[in-house]
């Protein structure tokens, strides 16, 4: 038993040495090998990677005058051997730095004034290389389209001879029968009119839009194209048309100068002996004719001078376009021919302040007689120039229209008014020839001025039947 109890005591004893380590001294802790090994891995490993994501700083090349020639030869030489326009690309971009450095570089001036600047000798070069660039590009099929559309507009707005119309059908057919060989079509002329060769123009620019051709793939069709359209071109333009011929040649195949004969030619240029025989015979077609093409004044102002006694109602619109730009002679004769449809255009020139053109102007309004024109007239009458009032005042009479009694009647009794306004105001209420009218201007008919009286003893005459 006692032996048991010995072992019993000794066991708290061990068990208290083996808890000591509340009551024990404390040992400081040390850092351990292996934890500096793992901690210097970590350290190198971060360092690497920070190294690793640092861009390494780029290696630069001295824009000297030497390397960027030597650029320029490497482009020169890959222009010789570009075959594909993605190589023809690919050396555009390549130009494009090339300029750029050019201009960024430092280059050194030089010593003689009259010497090339290294920095211009090597612009200069880049923009020949360009230019060679461009040259090198193509053929492109719309090169193709844009000389046919050309073709077809040129047919449409050209104004052929009895020649050149033949030769311009038989170039679009030559086109047309090569092209469609090229392309697999069958584009022909659906009719007989030039607007017919010309829409089968376009229809076969448009089969050349829609064939895809590739630059590269296709260049000999295009090639091939673009030499026909050439050559359609080339036929357009050598056929005829009435821009080709003189003016002389242009009248006679219009029939200018049938009417002229040896017994009749009498004046110089003959061309003025065809406008006196066409004015004699009413026709006012070969007048305009040779205003149309002959431009020398003379010949100018003697068909116009015919065209004002003629009258003619086929000279409106030539005259009326002339009109426009305020020249007198071309109102005169509107003022002949009578066509309303010139009113709205002369009677913005009434109030012009220029007192020539205004009096031609009225005296032509007063001939057209349309009362549309009555108030912008009757404005006239309070002009600054006598010779406009005058003028206006007979231009009221000759429209006759009873609105302008009134105003005429004011200026005929006015005291203080030019004697020729008075009596032009007087003759206006007689031609107007109402009642009201003739008893305005009878009531002068023992005026001072001998002209108003002339005027109202006609008023009192009529007023008396």
């Amino acid at each position: 038993m006692s032996n048991g109890d010995d072992e019993n005591a000794d066991a708290p004893e061990d068990a208290a040495d083996e808890e000591a380590p509340a009551d024990a001294e404390e040992v400081p802790e040390e850092e351990t090998p292996a934890a500096d090994a793992d901690e210097t891995e970590t350290t190198d490993a971060e360092d690497a990677e920070s190294e690793a994501s640092e861009p390494e700083e780029a290696e630069t090349t001295e824009l000297s005058t030497e390397t960027l020639e030597s650029r320029l030869d490497d482009a020169e030489a890959a222009l010789e051997e570009a075959e594909t326009e993605a190589d023809l690309d690919e050396m555009d971009a390549d130009l494009e730095a090339i300029a750029a450095d050019v201009e960024a570089a430092d280059l050194p001036e030089p010593e003689d004034e009259e010497e090339e600047a290294p920095a211009e000798a090597l612009e200069s070069r880049t923009e020949e290389l360009r230019g060679s660039l461009e040259e090198a590009r193509g053929p492109y099929a719309e090169d193709v389209t844009e000389a046919v559309d050309e073709a077809a507009t040129a047919v449409r707005d050209t104004r052929w001879t009895e020649a050149g119309e033949p030769d311009a059908r038989a170039a679009i057919e030559t086109f047309l029968e090569t092209a469609n060989e090229e392309l697999g079509t069958s584009i022909s002329v659906a009719g007989d009119k030039l607007d017919d060769f010309a829409a089968a123009l376009e229809s076969a620019s448009e089969a050349v839009t829609d064939a895809d051709l590739d630059p590269d793939a296709d260049d000999e069709t295009i090639a091939s194209l673009l030499e026909i359209a050439g050559t359609l071109d080339a036929d357009i333009d050598a056929a005829e048309e009435w821009d080709d011929l003189t003016v002389v040649e242009q009248l006679r195949a219009r029939g200018f100068y049938d009417r002229m004969t040896s017994e009749n030619r009498k004046d110089f240029p003959p061309e003025l002996t065809v406008v006196r025989v066409a004015e004699a015979e009413n026709d006012p077609e070969r007048i305009l004719m040779a205003l149309e093409k002959l431009e020398s004044d003379f010949m100018q102002e003697n068909c116009i001078d015919a065209l004002r006694r003629l009258g003619s109602e086929e000279a409106f619109e030539a005259m009326h376009e002339r009109a426009q730009k305020r020249k007198q002679p071309p109102i005169e004769v509107l003022g002949k021919i009578g066509d309303e449809r010139a009113v709205d255009t002369l009677a913005e020139f009434v109030d012009s302040g220029n007192p020539p053109l205004q009096k031609v102007t009225l005296r032509a309004l007063g001939e057209i007689g349309s009362e549309d024109a009555t108030q912008a007239v009757a404005n006239a009458l309070a002009d600054e120039q006598t010779g406009v009032r005058s003028q206006a005042a007979r231009a009221l009479g000759l429209i006759g229209d009873t609105r302008a009694i009134n105003p005429l009647a004011d200026a005929l009794g006015d005291e203080s008014e030019d004697d020729a306004v008075r009596a032009s105001a007087a003759w206006a209420l007689v031609q107007i020839g109402t009642e009201r009218a003739l008893e305005a201007a009878a009531a002068y008919d023992d005026d001072r001025v001998y002209t108003v009286q002339v005027e109202a003893e006609k008023a009192s005459d009529a007023t008396a039947i």
